[in-house]
């Protein structure tokens, strides 16, 4: 007798936000939330899409909720946790582009080849990518192996030149705690996006403390960053998000 036997690959797929005017710029959208993800920092809001449990939603409820809202909104962001991560990823998004919807992803840039797949599918219109720190920090706060942030090297510099070359929009942003970074550590992030010749808005992000729990207690920061200290970048600008 033979016996076949067949692996169900599902998408691992928490949540929806219906409807958004912040999240994918100049646009309308839904957002998408993926559940695991390759990091674990120590700011993180989103502790709830870390872990993979099963309460996911189906793919059919998904495309059809999605297929409702055709005509209703501009785009659709992928995000987590890390959406990259999850099986089907591409398979998934190549459904969504059918339906004629821009696609926008917010990742940490570690999994490459699923973003130059994406990007040279032209599956994805925008991307978000997170900036986590300098190499020197980058354990500290992702609490993953110094290693990997060769990988998000790569990603970075893959990203910036075709972002040169209007092949995908592209946003660079750092959270900052200040227990965890300084002026300093931004000045050497903004020094390496020039080097790279970034050329679109780089966010800096004030970590709000919201009574949200973040994976590590980190408390209140000691004290807001110093804008005065923050140095004038060559190629590119800088923004601040969530400063009051």
């Amino acid at each position: 007798m033979i016996r076949l036997f067949f692996i169900i690959i599902m998408l691992k797929i928490s949540d929806i936000t219906k409807f958004t005017l912040q999240d994918y710029p100049n646009h309308t959208a839904c957002i998408i939330w993926f559940a695991g993800c390759n990091m674990r920092c120590k700011f993180c809001h989103n502790t709830e899409f870390l872990e993979q449990n099963s309460n996911f939603l189906s793919k059919d409820y998904v495309i059809s909720f999605l297929q409702k809202r055709v005509g209703l909104f501009d785009g659709v962001v992928l995000s987590g946790g890390e959406c990259t991560i999850c099986d089907s990823f591409i398979d998934f998004v190549k459904e969504i582009k059918k339906l004629g919807f821009k696609v926008k992803i917010d990742t940490n840039g570690l999994n490459f080849n699923t973003i130059k797949e994406l990007v040279e599918n032209k599956l994805v219109d925008f991307i978000a990518l997170d900036f986590k720190a300098p190499i020197d920090k980058f354990t500290n706060i992702t609490q993953i192996d110094k290693n990997q942030y060769n990988n998000f090297e790569h990603t970075l510099k893959y990203l910036i030149k075709n972002n040169n070359e209007k092949n995908v929009d592209l946003e660079i942003r750092t959270t900052i705690h200040t227990k965890l970074l300084q002026e300093e550590d931004i000045n050497k992030m903004i020094d390496i996006l020039d080097d790279l010749k970034y050329s679109q808005i780089y966010y800096i992000q004030n970590f709000r403390n919201d009574n949200k729990a973040t994976l590590i207690n980190l408390g209140d920061q000691v004290y807001l960053v110093n804008k005065e200290k923050i140095k004038q970048p060559k190629n590119f600008t800088v923004d601040y998000r969530n400063f009051f």
